[in-house]
């Protein structure tokens, strides 16, 4: 956007987390539609398809004379065809509409592979996360290595090409694996009875609750597509959707038909908890998709105001510097899954070791230097800059990599907390919770970019965010964003030490009519 199509900064940097943004908002219709209507390997593959055709429009942009940008090389061209702009974003948000169905669903069809049931299997599933990130890192490192080189000093077109024939490639292996995958089936709309246990509450919130273990629950015929949760006590009045009503007994008999929008299981109303207080743990997380927001922006247009050389004649790529957050990231995850997760497994005989949510909590300590790192580089080279000297790129190395190994705690927390703790029916919008961490993290950036921009030129101030960085105060931005990380991370611990984690009951006793009549006596009671 900056060097083909000669966008400023601020436009730039707003296009791309948009785009951004959408790209991980649409992941919350992909994988409700999974969910509920026609799972997740069949969106895959319609995904897929639509992946590959974006990245098919892409590679054409640039081969074909009247898509091109211009006539003239890339180096020469001065203004951009709008035919090319047009294509350009009909591609990129053709891709954001691929990415709403195959993020999601790629990675809980992965983890549905492991059986909750089987505690060796629940083990292999936390390794699964790790390894998942491990894999993207990997894909990540060779994007801003070798494709971005292609890209930079060889040819778009090449570069969009391999990522096309490395796409279909992929989609024929997926399909490959078809007869050794375990499949679940659609359930409906995952939403329909959390609405159940609304409007059942509502209606019942004149009765007294009584004690747990007189609300009803649904018999345990093995025919259950989800595991039933245990009570919690938080938000009680819930809870009364789960009350046996006199009226639903008839002559001391238990009347099977009862009305889903009346009574509600305490598995359903637990759901329903678990999603209401998912809701501040999301919104104290997105932090996380502000801060990747700079390493895809602004990180990589300080890389490019700097010098580059590694020797006389080979310029590294800026985009090739988030290289070291990959790597970063692959050590850490490395590290946490073979050295430390088996040492705390022994000291704390847990199987996680340490809970999800202080995984995510250390992750957010180490963003926030990373930030507080990135202040102090860009005033250095802006320094540097004023007396016309060009700082090595390197400078920029410790917040890549502390940026990665920050992300190698807090977002495969991220993903193992919004797979784990959403409801069993909910597994794919669960990721699509987490990949909307970082859509609405890029959404914030631009709305941040926008209001610092407008207050500090109210009385005819210079612009943080300006047409380029040594027209900016972009170390500005970076302290304020270190204020509202301080501020987020203190309200996310105080939510984290109240937090109740899924009540998931492995050994469940059957119901029967005897239990059911003597609930319905002592609830009248």
């Amino acid at each position: 956007m900056t060097k083909v199509m000669h966008q400023d900064l601020e436009t730039a940097a707003n296009n791309v987390n948009i785009w951004a943004g959408v790209t991980t908002i649409m992941p919350l219709f992909g994988g409700f539609l999974a969910d509920a209507y026609i799972g997740c390997y069949s969106m895959i593959l319609f995904s897929s398809v639509l992946y590959v055709l974006s990245l098919g429009v892409f590679t054409m942009s640039q081969y074909i004379p009247s898509l091109r940008p211009c006539n003239t090389t890339l180096n020469s061209c001065e203004q951009v065809s709008k035919v090319h702009e047009l294509v350009f974003f009909i591609a990129a948000y053709l891709m954001a509409l691929a990415t709403g169905g195959y993020k999601p669903c790629l990675e809980s069809f992965g983890a549905d592979q492991f059986d909750d049931s089987h505690s060796e299997e629940r083990k292999e599933k936390m390794s699964f996360f790790n390894y998942w990130s491990i894999a993207l890192c990997t894909g990540l490192f060779l994007g801003v290595t070798l494709i971005v080189y292609v890209q930079d000093y060889v040819s778009w077109g090449l570069g969009f090409l391999i990522l096309t024939i490395t796409m279909v490639v992929s989609v024929f292996v997926f399909i490959l694996g078809r007869p050794f995958y375990r499949y679940k089936v659609a359930l409906g709309s995952p939403l329909t009875p959390l609405l159940h246990v609304l409007v059942a509450a509502v209606a019942k919130r004149k009765l007294h609750c009584p004690a747990p273990s007189l609300l009803y629950e649904a018999p345990n015929t093995g025919k259950l597509q989800r595991r039933r949760l245990g009570h919690t006590n938080r938000l009680r009045f819930l809870d009364k959707a789960a009350i046996i009503e006199k009226y639903e007994s008839n002559n001391g008999a238990y009347r099977k038909e009862q009305s889903p929008w009346r009574l509600a299981t305490v598995t359903q109303v637990e759901e329903l908890k678990l999603i209401i207080t998912m809701a501040p743990i999301w919104l104290t997380s997105l932090i996380f998709g502000i801060g990747i927001a700079q390493g895809h922006t602004f990180f990589i247009k300080q890389g490019s105001a700097m010098n580059r050389k590694v020797w006389n004649h080979f310029e590294i790529p800026a985009a090739s510097m988030a290289a070291l957050t990959a790597l970063g990231m692959i050590a850490t995850i490395a590290f946490y899954d073979k050295v430390l997760l088996p040492y705390l497994r022994r000291a704390t005989g847990k199987d996680r070791g340490i809970s999800i949510l202080k995984r995510i909590g250390i992750g957010m300590v180490i963003l926030i230097i990373s930030i507080l790192i990135s202040a102090l580089v860009e005033r250095k080279r802006l320094k540097a800059s004023l007396k016309g000297k060009k700082m090595n790129v390197f400078w920029l190395a410790p917040q890549y990599l502390i940026l990665g190994i920050g992300d190698g705690f807090s977002l495969v927390g991220l993903q193992e907390y919004f797979y784990d703790q959403v409801p069993d029916t909910m597994r794919s919008l669960g990721m699509a919770f987490f990949l909307s961490v970082i859509g609405v993290g890029s959404f914030l950036t631009s709305f941040l970019i926008t209001i610092v921009n407008y207050v500090t030129t109210m009385n005819g101030g210079k612009k943080w965010i300006g047409k380029d960085l040594n027209h900016s105060r972009l170390e500005y931005f970076y302290w304020l964003l270190t204020v509202i990380f301080v501020l987020d991370l203190c309200a996310f611990v105080l939510l984290a030490k109240n937090y109740k984690y899924k009540n998931v009951q492995r050994t469940v006793v059957e119901d029967n009519s005897c239990d059911i009549e003597k609930k319905l006596e002592l609830a009248c009671h």
